[in-house]
């Protein structure tokens, strides 16, 4: 209860931390920054400036690292209707099995054939988006854990959702639910494939739900595929609350209560870890700190760009015409300076002519953001 108090209070403080307008933009980053780690987690390195491209419309020529931009891009599309949904009030029960159902059907959407070839107990097969394991041969395992069989799995999916209900659970419940109710999605593993991801993005919408979203500032992702000792932590972590019961004072299931538990302990304190971490990266000294080194760094940006950074960093937003204001310089002089920042792609409008505000290319990360990813 210490681990859920804490990190209640880290991610309120989080949340209210940044202009809305400039948290949403760098909510957009973060998508990029939480498709990365799951990515990385499921053995696929794709580096952030190719994530941004496919979200563009720009693909590699070569078929594997194309699936990989695919895949990175769905996972982005996916989790920005999961933080519109959670800022509209919009979120259905995270744990329902509509819900699971939709965010598989919407992962993989827009897969080629060939990333839902799976290979099954007895045969290769097509995967169905959005449909539980429902045969024989769509039995897998997963390294030496067995799931249940294909023709229990939608028994297993109706005793989740009614395990997880939010509805009926207090914020502390609806937190501890969050890394409980991770391990058991994996550990009945109800998709013939792509459920770590799904899990993730469970994990991601129930964290709106139990009010520790932080209006998405943060990412359990980068957390998992870290760890806090190491990055072998998850998987080492999520096999130890696979382990039978020791014993007839280890919880009334097949499986240990106590290793659960220290799983759900450890869950959460790489949560905290991990709200601490982008606490820090985006407190708005230090952010306007960083906006002026990249500017002193620039060989294209005069000195007086970091005033127009700063101040779309404290109002979120401003009017191109407050440019002159903005730097005390004369009127031309200053919409030149403009112009220079809008080509780095720091500054940007929803429309040509339209208020500008903070936008966080690829290219500006390892400045601006060091640490968030291993390499650029």
């Amino acid at each position: 209860m210490d681990a859920v108090a804490e990190l209640s209070g880290a991610s309120a403080i989080l949340g209210r931390s940044l202009h809305p307008r400039t948290a949403a933009n760098l909510a957009s980053l973060v998508r990029i920054m939480n498709t990365y780690y799951s990515n990385l987690i499921e053995g696929h390195h794709t580096r952030p400036r190719d994530i941004q491209r496919a979200l563009a419309g720009e693909f590699d020529r070569d078929e594997e690292r194309r699936d990989l931009q695919i895949e990175a891009a769905a996972h982005v599309r996916v989790q920005a209707k999961l933080d519109a949904m959670a800022a509209e009030g919009r979120l259905p029960e995270p744990a329902s099995a509509d819900f699971l159902l939709w965010l598989h059907h919407e992962f993989y959407r827009d897969a080629p054939v060939r990333m839902l070839a799976i290979r099954g107990s007895s045969r290769t097969f097509i995967m169905t988006p959005g449909r539980w394991r429902s045969g024989a041969e769509e039995d897998v395992s997963v390294g030496r854990h067995q799931p249940p069989s294909s023709n229990r799995v939608q028994d297993f999916m109706a005793y989740f959702a009614d395990r997880y209900r939010f509805d009926r659970m207090g914020q502390a419940a609806r937190i501890l639910a969050i890394p409980a109710a991770h391990h058991r999605f994996n550990y009945i593993h109800p998709f013939p494939d792509g459920n770590g991801r799904v899990s993730r993005l469970m994990s991601h919408a129930m964290a709106h739900q139990a009010g520790i979203g932080a209006h998405g500032l943060w990412s359990i992702s980068r957390g998992l595929a870290r760890g806090l000792e190491s990055r072998s932590d998850y998987k080492r972590m999520m096999d130890h609350a696979d382990m039978p019961r020791q014993g007839d004072l280890d919880g009334r299931g097949n499986l240990s209560q106590r290793s659960f538990v220290e799983f759900i302990l450890w869950f959460l304190r790489v949560c905290i870890d991990q709200v601490t971490f982008m606490s820090e990266l985006f407190e708005l000294e230090n952010l306007a700190r960083r906006l002026k080194t990249y500017v002193e760094k620039s060989e294209n940006l005069k000195p007086q760009a970091s005033r127009l950074l700063e101040e779309a960093l404290m109002r979120g937003e401003f009017e191109r015409g407050e440019v002159s204001r903005i730097t005390g310089l004369p009127e031309r002089t200053a919409r030149r300076i403009l112009m220079d920042v809008l080509s780095t792609g720091l500054l940007a409008s929803d429309t040509p002519k339209g208020p500008v505000s903070l936008r966080f290319p690829a290219e500006t990360l390892d400045i601006l953001f060091p640490r968030l990813f291993p390499e650029m």
